[in-house]
């Protein structure tokens, strides 16, 4: 029989509860010698095929469990003050149908039993209890509960239903923390004959762990460890411990420890991974097999996008057909240009393709993708490698507002039961676990500020763990900070072990799986957390796929939304229908835009380093995008200065060999897809294009013995080809940069596509194109004042939302664009759509009183008003921003008894509109400039109808540059001028200050000057010599130096003064 297994065990899946991750809680299990281990986190199965997966690999048994929440009221009732009491309790899998049926329990205690917890009944037990042991749970079970409030007698018919249900498979838990109840488990063990099991309660892999749970418990229930009241479990072992300890622990009562071993026999679930499971796609005749129902859609579609059919194109077709055939995966291409050409057909915009699905003839033709891989040299075997049959992984960009359709639309179909959305986990990355441990630990928030400020951002979060120890190897200062200071070193250690922790759960931005059968049969599902009611799955993606389970990736792309958002407004002012995917790819007046570097919202072409690349490049067809996309990211962008010398015929073009140049020549000798590396492998050393697919992939992965392997396979290849060895080396070389620096060309022309699509609508409708811009950049200010000052460069005006004109959002105004309603702070949604359905039903608002005679809703208020008018709302309508406020409360008088008026139905005698006349508006003194403009910053986010700069832009002119030509001066000159003293001059728009680690203080101060803006540096001594310059809204012109670094300027500022517009 097996020794003592842990059967009650909790992972960082009990969110904030447990803390050891999995790998470090069967680690433990293998470094104590045991032989099985159970999992059996709360109210969920989150971390069951991760924990099966490794504990397989360490050579432990895996027991697969949940600790389930009881109500003892019924699942379905959710009374405040009443169904809050819940009991726990232990299930775990015996066999494969007790698996499903802990998934079922799991499913549905999330689905209808949510209440707080997840909670499921006795009267879903009794449904779903075959093949599943169960323990009576802690001391929060309901038999341990009732023996604490000393109800023996409701204890021993709660643990005789229990018995009666699951038989020899109940069992009464005995924990080393809760003695005083051993006593009375005992006695009601023998009196009903109910077996009792020793278990831990595990919540951490060591001992040493147990101050870093308490830190954790602190951070789930917003405490300080000094706090009296907090939840703590620190008089309490809830280590992961040595059978030896058990036994002695429970020495007097040894069949607790055999009964642990004797669970852990009978507990045997294997659960199949590695294996595909796609679902069936039925054709509508109902009669065709998959594969002639794919062949027959290609006849059907080929002659749209090949209305001549050569050669090369019958063959390509064949190979891919036959690799289809060959894999099985004909549903999966008839899935996914099913729900892609419903999304098309219903005026849903989605991307041109995306990864190497491009590279797809059958995908082009399908419309999966809108690229000809034959036209642009895509590879196949990049996409689905007939010697390594792999799920192909088709990913799709549609526009992000209305991803959910297609979400929906795939679930109707194929079925609730079958489709969700996947789950993903927030971890404590790196920097927040420094907070969370120094709020918990009472530390200062400077201190926890200063260092986890020190800790580099992590881009891409791959590491979730170890973070931490490298930045500490990275940064001198955090590592002297952590040598130096002992609550830091405190703080830092605790942080470690917090590092890549789940903190909560979320719906993964893109994931969707869809099923063969119900999806209970292979993962429990839950509710998405932030509270709608999509349905996710409990597996996070790699458990997904590791199920076998066909996931889809369905991305939500804002630049898709741009672009219909600018279809909709041209179809609808111009009564032209564009056909996004069949724009003409040779029109000039977007390559002039692209030559210019005139690429504000254009995709993938808006920073500043590739408006510069763009300009020097001059490109003149979608080949010299394709290639800027690609070469544009760290590594190759060394290459970038090389290849546009050479498209310009001012540096050799040089090949190693003859043979590269059918290969290389496109990109001028440069190497820069990784499709290059398997033509070189394919044309030079007689590899099959698929065998080449291997080659890139095991040259990425870097494994030693790999590489030897492939790269001898090459070189006596390109040997046997007639390649001399030492030519052949030379090209081997050209390799690993390859695999470092190449770029997936399929997915490069897929970008390039919308990069070029934004560029055209940007070239033909630039006012309807920045429009939508606009419009998708939601409460991000920052960018709606870059793309105010951008609509400006391009002569269209900006202007300031009208009670009459506006829409809710910015709206296509003639030749400008106007504000809509709803971009003013404090006026709600519910109010600006009134306003505008009013407008709409009964025209346009007269003047000031006609408008609040005809304002009914209970929105409108003091604060709305005065919004709306400080905003410059009401300025058409004859009355003055000043006069509106200064007789504020007779306005909301007036409008209270309209309100009263309507709802009673009363009128004058002379009719409805006759007590507009009651309203008297008193004059109040003029508004200066200023305020208005501050109004307009404070409400609007931007200054809209003017800018405080302005009055001195005639006065400095020719004595100090403007920002912008600051910003454009080339690195170059800076060093020339040894760093010489500049002066920048503008209003100070944000400031922020920060104590620099000498703690001093220091400011990030922007100024803009209308055109431009520019950041300065303000240290202490510059600071002191004018503290009155640094607010918001002061016009000051500054000297100091130009710093380039990290390819942006900044302006390190000596002195300032304070700029006084002279008097009229």
């Amino acid at each position: 029989m097996t020794r003592f297994t842990h059967l009650h065990v909790h992972s960082h899946y009990s969110l904030l509860d447990g803390l050891a991750k999995v790998d470090d809680l069967v680690k433990r299990a293998k470094e104590l010698g045991m032989e099985s281990l159970a999992l059996t986190d709360h109210g969920n199965l989150y971390g069951a095929i991760e924990f099966y997966k490794a504990t397989k690999k360490a050579g432990i048994k895996p027991i697969l469990g949940v600790e389930a929440y009881m109500a003892p009221y019924g699942r379905l009732n959710k009374r405040a003050g009443v169904d809050e009491k819940r009991y726990h309790i232990i299930l775990l899998a015996k066999n494969t149908q007790g698996w499903l049926n802990i998934i079922q329990l799991v499913t549905k205690s999330n689905l209808e039993g949510f209440y707080y917890k997840p909670r499921i009944d006795k009267e879903l037990l009794e449904e779903h209890h075959e093949g599943i042991i169960c323990l009576s749970g802690c001391y929060s079970g309901e038999i341990a509960k009732l023996i604490t409030e000393k109800k023996i007698d409701e204890a021993k018919m709660a643990a005789r239903w229990y018995q009666n249900l699951f038989g020899n498979d109940f069992y009464l838990e005995l924990q080393p923390h809760s003695p005083d109840i051993h006593a009375p488990l005992l006695k009601l063990s023998h009196e009903l004959g109910i077996p009792v099991v020793a278990t831990q309660d595990t919540h951490y892999a060591k001992l040493e762990d147990r101050p870093v749970h308490e830190i954790l418990l602190a951070v789930q229930t917003s405490t300080k460890l000094d706090d009296e009241d907090r939840l703590t479990l620190k008089k309490y072992d809830l280590s992961l411990r040595s059978e030896e300890e058990m036994v002695e622990i429970f020495k007097d009562i040894p069949q607790a420890i055999e009964n642990a071993g004797r669970i852990a026999d009978e507990c045997n679930v294997e659960i199949v991974l590695g294996k595909t499971l796609l679902p069936k796609f039925v054709p509508p005749d109902g009669t065709s097999t998959s594969f002639e129902y794919l062949k027959q859609l290609i006849n059907e579609r080929i002659s749209a996008r090949y209305p001549k059919i050569t050669p090369e194109i019958t063959a390509r077709l064949e190979m891919e057909l036959g690799v289809i055939e060959k894999t099985g995966f004909s549903d999966y291409f008839l899935i996914v240009q099913d729900y892609i050409n419903w999304a098309k057909d219903h005026g849903i915009v989605v991307g041109p393709g995306r990864g190497s699905a491009a590279g797809s003839v059958i995908a082009y033709i399908l419309r999966i993708t809108n690229i000809d891989p034959i036209k642009y040299d895509l590879l196949f075997e990049r996409f689905l490698n007939p010697d390594r049959i792999q799920t192909p992984d088709v990913d799709t960009d549609f526009t992000d507002i209305r991803r959910d359709e297609v979400v929906s639309y795939v679930r109707e179909k194929y079925g609730n039961d079958r489709v969700a959305q996947i789950i993903t986990f927030g971890t404590m990355a790196a920097r927040a676990a420094v907070r969370d441990a120094g709020r918990a630990l009472g530390l200062s928030y400077g201190l926890c500020d200063e260092i986890a400020k020190l800790i580099p951002f992590n881009p891409t979060q791959g590491m979730k763990t170890g973070w931490l120890d490298a930045s500490l190897q990275a940064i001198p200062e955090l590592k002297a900070l952590y040598d130096k200071n002992p609550d830091a070193k405190k703080v830092i250690d605790v942080a470690k072990k917090l590092e890549g922790v789940a903190r909560h759960a979320s719906v993964h931005a893109c994931g969707v799986v869809i099923s063969a059968e119900p999806l209970t049969n292979y993962m429990a599902l839950q509710k998405a957390p932030q509270g709608d009611d999509s349905i996710i799955t409990q597996c996070e993606m790699h458990a997904v796929e590791d199920l076998g389970v066909l996931k889809m990736d369905f991305l939500g792309l804002k630049n898709l939304t741009i672009i219909e958002k600018t279809l909709r407004i041209i179809r609808e002012l111009h009564g032209v229908v564009i056909d996004i995917d069949a724009l003409p790819l040779d029109d000039q007046k977007t390559f002039e835009l692209l030559r210019a570097g005139d690429t504000t919202g254009v995709f993938q072409l808006e920073s500043s380093g590739m408006r510069h690349y763009l300009k020097e490049l001059v490109p003149t067809e979608l080949e010299d995008i394709i290639a800027m996309i690609s070469l544009y990211r760290p590594g190759p962008m060394e290459l970038i200065p090389s290849y546009i010398l050479r498209k310009h015929g001012k540096e050799e073009v040089a090949y190693i060999h003859p043979r590269l140049e059918p290969i290389l020549k496109n990109t001028y000798g440069v190497g820069v897809y990784q499709e290059q590396m398997m033509r070189i492998a394919r044309d030079l050393a007689g590899f099959t294009l698929a065998e080449a697919d291997t080659l890139r992939k095991a040259i990425g992965k870097k494994i030693k013995e790999l590489l030897a392997e492939q790269k001898m396979k090459l070189i006596n290849g390109m040997v046997k080809n007639g390649i001399s060895e030492k030519t052949a080396k030379e090209i081997w070389e050209l390799f690993p940069p390859f695999a470092r620096y190449g770029f997936n060309r399929s997915h490069a022309a897929c970008y390039a596509t919308i990069s070029y699509q934004t560029a055209y609508l940007k070239a033909h409708y630039p006012v309807e194109f920045t429009t939508s811009l606009l419009n998708v950049s939601g409460a991000d200010i920052d960018r709606i004042d870059f793309l105010v000052s951008e609509a400006r460069h391009l002569n269209i005006k900006v202007l300031p939302p009208d009670i009459n004109l506006s829409a809710e959002d910015f709206a296509v105004d003639g030749p400008n664009i106007r504000f809509g309603l709803s971009a003013i702070k404090n006026v709600g949604t519910n109010i600006v759509q009134y306003i505008i359905e009013e407008r709409n039903n009964n025209g346009p608002y007269a003047d000031f009183t006609n408008f609040i005679n005809r304002m009914h809703h209970k929105d409108l208020n003091k604060k709305s008003l005065e919004s709306l008018a400080m905003a410059g709302a009401f300025d058409s309508l004859g009355i003055t921003r000043g006069d509106i406020l200064a007789n504020i409360e007779d306005i909301i008088l007036f409008n209270q008894t309209a309100k009263r008026n309507k709802a009673t139905n009363q009128n004058s005698l002379f009719g409805a509109d006759q007590s507009v006349s009651k309203l008297r508006i008193k004059p109040a003194p003029p508004v200066d400039k200023g305020t208005i403009l501050k109004w307009e910053k404070e409400l609007l986010g931007i200054y809209v109808t003017g800018h405080p700069f302005q009055p001195f832009i005639p006065l400095l002119r020719g004595k100090i540059k403007p920002i912008k030509e600051v910003l454009t001066m080339p690195p170059t000159k800076y060093e020339r001028n040894g760093g010489s003293k500049e002066w920048v001059a503008g209003a100070v728009s944000v400031i922020e200050k920060i104590v620099t680690k000498k703690g001093t203080p220091m400011l990030f101060v922007t100024i803009e000057d209308g055109v431009e803006k520019i950041e300065l540096l303000v240290f202490e001594e510059a600071i002191k010599k004018t503290p009155l310059a640094w607010e918001v809204g002061k016009c000051i012109a500054a000297s100091g130096r130009v710093s380039f670094k990290n390819d942006e300027q900044k302006f390190i500022c000596d002195e300032a003064r304070i700029l006084v517009e002279p008097k009229k």
